[in-house]
């Protein structure tokens, strides 16, 4: 028998606070207290069949490990013989490493699957892997500055310092976004040292809109070399921050807990991170970029539809998951686990519990109609 959605309302909603505990206690970046999620005429419904057991093993981005969490818990109020193993310690490019060579059931990844990896998918999947949008989020730029709580900084001299083209905190492209000069001192930057899809959607970001400063490929390893701290996964970069002075990184906004991150000035309007500010810079910016695999829900963001009212770094972070699975049983398993995540009151779990911002009822509803094809 499957539970019914006012059933499964009561279950998550008793078992969110619990998880939002959890997470707070950790010092993520997380509301300070829950509501109760709210079923609306938008949502996308899912009922989690509380006879399935088994293991699901996956692990990757470590931007979704505060939702993982809260998701398992949550899940696991109805699913109690389902066991969720999740490594956030891979980083997203461990984690699609692992998917693609067998030992993970899904992957997840803040960046889908490039070219060479979706044909090395068909060796395990046969038809290929889809990514499908599990958690939206956005990539805060943290610093630990002596003395200064707010800062604001345009895309051109967060491209400059990451670049060590700045490299002092009194530099006159600092002052200028700031209206006022910071005390002098200099600049360290921190930057993840494992392939990460946090560093894939902030490089993207810097090779689309600041070109003719940032002068790297994207992609999820951080390409600049010299006085630059590398630290492994988002929590590696927000301890280096924390502990420098004068430091400055980036990190999937749920992880950054205490400390401060930066408004970014977007033609002269200071936009701070907000879950409204990246929900609609994925309404005017996400299009679509399958990657031919049928069911695939690859995004990419257009840039150049960015507005005043838009948060400019985006973070789309996916599981990572087969067309066809060797194992029908396993195939339910996953199934149900990321039907639930990708259920209005999945991402509400996530909402409430990590600090992210839903995902729109469409691409919702597209993941599910995936999900239902996956064998």
């Amino acid at each position: 028998m499957k539970l019914t959605r006012i059933a499964q309302l009561g279950a998550i909603a008793a078992v969110a606070a619990l998880a939002l505990t959890g997470c707070a206690s950790s010092g993520s970046n997380t509301p300070a207290e829950s509501a109760s999620p709210t079923a609306t005429s938008s949502d996308v419904a899912f009922q989690i069949d509380p006879s399935l057991s088994g293991t699901i093993t996956a692990g990757g981005s470590s931007a979704q490990s505060n939702a993982q969490q809260a998701w398992t818990t949550a899940y696991n109020a109805t699913a109690k013989n389902v066991k969720i193993n999740y490594d956030k310690s891979q980083g997203s490019g461990g984690g699609v490493t692992n998917f693609l060579s067998g030992a993970y059931d899904f992957a997840g990844s803040d960046s889908p699957l490039n070219a060479d990896q979706t044909a090395q998918s068909k060796a395990l999947c046969t038809d290929g892997a889809v990514n499908i949008p599990i958690y939206l989020d956005g990539v805060a730029i943290v610093f630990n500055i002596p003395g200064v709580t707010k800062l604001q900084l345009s895309g051109e001299t967060i491209a400059k310092i990451f670049a060590l083209q700045i490299t002092d905190w009194s530099d006159p492209a600092i002052t200028k976004d700031n209206g006022t000069a910071l005390p002098a001192g200099a600049i360290t930057t921190v930057a993840r040292s494992d392939g990460s899809g946090t560093t894939q959607n902030f490089t993207n970001y810097l090779a689309a809109t600041q070109s003719s400063v940032w002068t790297f490929p994207a992609g999820k390893d951080w390409p600049v070399q010299g006085n630059v701290s590398k630290q492994k996964g988002g929590s590696g970069v927000v301890e280096a921050v924390k502990a420098g002075s004068g430091t400055i990184g980036y990190a999937d906004h749920s992880a950054i807990g205490s400390l401060n991150a930066a408004s970014i000035l977007t033609n002269g309007t200071a936009i701070a991170f907000s879950g409204d500010a990246v929900s609609k810079t994925f309404d005017v910016a996400a299009v679509e970029a399958s990657n031919g695999v049928p069911g695939d829900l690859s995004k990419k963001f257009d840039y150049s539809k960015l507005t005043a009212d838009t948060y400019p770094i985006p973070l789309v972070s996916y599981a990572v998951i087969c067309s066809t699975f060797k194992d029908a049983k396993q195939a339910e398993l996953v199934k149900s686990y990321l039907g639930f995540v990708t259920s209005s009151l999945g991402q509400s779990v996530a909402e409430k519990n990590a600090g992210s911002a839903p995902l729109p009822a469409s691409v919702l509803a597209a993941a599910a109609k995936t999900l239902a094809a996956i064998k």
